[in-house]
């Protein structure tokens, strides 16, 4: 996943922007944009702030060669989360998700994972 999609992705139940972003592994990619810059309207997950709070322009060119391989994307309001696995977020609504993977990906990543998502994070954390 690019840093980048972060500008467009809302919760999906609840619709707040932005996620919360917790890269666990980041590739670098051979990558170059002559696009204008700022690549990013609104926010830059790279720098975790909204654009139009940025003390310097961001670093689109350093952001555009990383890749987000694994992860996880947290909603501060309704406190869900979705895991990015091979690189795609996974932002299923709660009924579409398996319980089983969700709670290897939490086991896997407890030590990467904040203690807000491992003890109440919904649609499953690690006490349900």
């Amino acid at each position: 996943m690019k840093y980048r999609l972060m500008d467009l992705l809302a919760c999906p139940m609840c619709k707040k922007f932005p996620l919360e972003l917790y890269a666990f592994e980041v590739r670098e990619v051979e990558r170059n944009t002559d696009e204008k810059k700022p690549l990013c309207e609104l926010y830059c997950a790279y720098k975790g702030s909204y654009i139009k709070e940025l003390q310097q322009p961001p670093p689109c060119d350093e952001c555009f060669r990383k890749e987000i391989v694994e992860g996880l994307l947290f909603c501060t309001s309704c406190k869900r989360w979705y895991p990015i696995i091979d690189e795609i977020p996974r932002m299923l609504p709660d009924n579409l998700r398996k319980k089983e993977e969700d709670l290897r990906f939490l086991e896997k990543n407890k030590t990467r994972i904040p203690k807000e998502v491992l003890e109440s994070g919904l649609p499953v954390n690690m006490k349900s």
